[in-house]
């Protein structure tokens, strides 16, 4: 069992056009490790100048007539694959910025903020070679269209703190693949990692203004948000946020995804076999500390067996290891900072307050000065209750029991969210058959993973639009038609 070295690290500027500019402003923004409580970073507070500078380069490099959004799929491919060995040659410090930053246990960081950058790269630079980019369509009044797909414009993306490196270039591959250049804005908890980024676009050649990063608040991204010169907005983060942006957007009638939030449930059907599935079932309802949009949050167990789905998701919560996330065994690491422990354990005394019964956890582990939060599994939960309903972002798990199976899939839809779940059970074709009447955008049967292949995205107020799969590709697309042979209309 190793451990990594901690983080110390500092920036004076910010990566635009291809080059290190200072920042406009004098700001700082000051990273703090969640574990260890030290300093482990300091870099530019980005102000809304430097976004006026970013949009700028991002949109001299889109209408260059010989540059990126000109050029044929199989030349941009050839640099995204460049772009993808710079980041593979970099997955081991990535992780390592990652973790230290937010509390995510190296393991997973090394799987998940290192390894999907170079593979999402790859993945849409190929697929849009294989895309057909002009269809002539014969019309229904006689003659011919062509339908041709280009790209967008200047996309304006903003990503949050949990997941900074996969969620970042499940927009950088389907935009830069279609032709597209982008500003980013990185959450201030996590900017250390996107320093890398920076350093693995320049080595691969990734033509100047193409990719441009600025660090900032809220304020910052508000204003990248209504910037003219943006022509699409990539959002993953609170639903609270997407509402604001998607008003935003509507208003200035520009295209937007948002990937938000969800209260995502696990439906253990009554043949479920859960005691040689701790694997799965951690990986669905505790990853990364809780910190993940599609936890499967909501346990929902038939009453035959509700002492034992409880008394089994309590030893999956006892059981792991909860330390350093830069440790190699590591389980469960702190969460990302003071503020999110607070509202977590605010969420607890809720639960507490509300009549649930704390089944396992909740509190703090001892002997960890960090922002660390014990796994929580609460029992005896009403669905209608605040920790049924609302996102609380952290490991806390509540078991709520069903009668039926009717029973257990209106308790499933009886959120405003729908972005993941899971249903449990060993007839897979019952499993389908339950997981087709969940109103969400996902959901696994016996597991939960995000392919990269596939689609992933929510629904209701788990946002609008699409990230992964082909069909990403085509929210950084424009459509045209174009009227070529004239129907014969007498």
């Amino acid at each position: 069992m190793s451990t990594a070295t901690e983080l110390d690290l500092t920036y004076d500027t910010l990566y635009i056009g291809g080059e290190w500019v200072a920042p406009s402003g004098n700001d700082r923004i000051t990273v703090t490790s969640p574990s260890t409580l030290q300093t482990i970073g300091v870099v530019p507070d980005g102000t809304t100048a430097d976004i006026d500078r970013a949009v700028a380069a991002a949109r001299a490099a889109f209408d260059d007539r010989t540059g990126w959004s000109s050029w044929e799929p199989e030349e941009r491919q050839v640099v995204l694959n460049r772009f993808a060995d710079e980041m593979d040659a970099r997955l081991e410090d990535t992780a390592v910025r990652t973790s230290s930053q937010n509390g995510m246990p190296i393991a997973i960081a090394r799987q998940l903020e290192g390894g999907f950058p170079g593979m999402l790269l790859r993945y849409y630079a190929d697929v849009a070679v294989k895309q057909e980019r002009e269809e002539h369509r014969p019309g229904l009044l006689g003659g011919t269209s062509v339908v041709r797909r280009t790209p967008l414009g200047v996309v304006g993306a903003i990503v949050p703190w949990n997941f900074p490196q996969a969620l970042t270039f499940l927009k950088f591959g389907p935009l830069l693949a279609a032709g597209c250049t982008v500003v980013l804005k990185p959450s201030p908890e996590t900017v250390l990692d996107a320093y890398t980024i920076a350093e693995a676009a320049e080595a691969a050649g990734v033509p100047a203004g193409v990719v441009n990063i600025v660090q900032g608040g809220r304020e910052v991204g508000a204003y990248l948000v209504e910037h003219p010169g943006v022509q699409k907005v990539a959002f993953t983060g609170s639903t609270v946020a997407g509402r604001k942006i998607g008003e935003v957007c509507g208003r200035l009638l520009k295209p937007v995804t948002l990937e938000l939030g969800g209260k995502s449930a696990a439906i253990v059907l009554d043949d479920a076999s859960l005691t040689d599935k701790m694997e799965q079932l951690f990986g669905c309802m505790l990853i990364n500390n809780g910190q993940t949009c599609w936890l499967n949050s909501r346990i929902l167990a038939p009453k035959s067996r509700y002492d034992e789905v409880v008394d089994t998701l309590s030893a999956l919560a006892n059981g792991v290891t909860i330390g350093n996330p830069l440790d190699d065994g590591t389980q469960i690491g702190p969460v990302v900072s003071q503020v999110q422990r607070d509202k977590i354990e605010g969420y607890i005394q809720k639960g507490k307050d509300g009549g649930a019964r704390v089944a396992a956890g909740g509190g703090r582990p001892e002997g960890l000065d960090g922002y660390y939060v014990q796994p929580t599994v609460f029992a005896d939960v009403d669905p209608n209750s605040v920790i049924a309903q609302e996102e609380i972002f952290g490991p806390v798990l509540s078991v709520i029991p069903y009668d039926t199976v009717d029973d257990a899939v209106e308790i499933a839809n009886g959120t405003e969210f729908g972005l993941g779940g899971t249903v449990w059970t060993e007839d897979k074709e019952r499993g389908l058959a339950v997981a087709r009447r969940v109103q969400t955008g996902t959901i696994g049967i016996n597991f939960y993973v995000n392919d990269p292949g596939s689609p992933f995205g929510g629904v209701k107020a788990s946002g609008l639009g699409r990230e992964m799969g082909p069909e990403a590709l085509g929210y950084y697309q424009a459509i045209q038609t174009v009227y070529l042979d004239p129907p014969s209309l007498g």
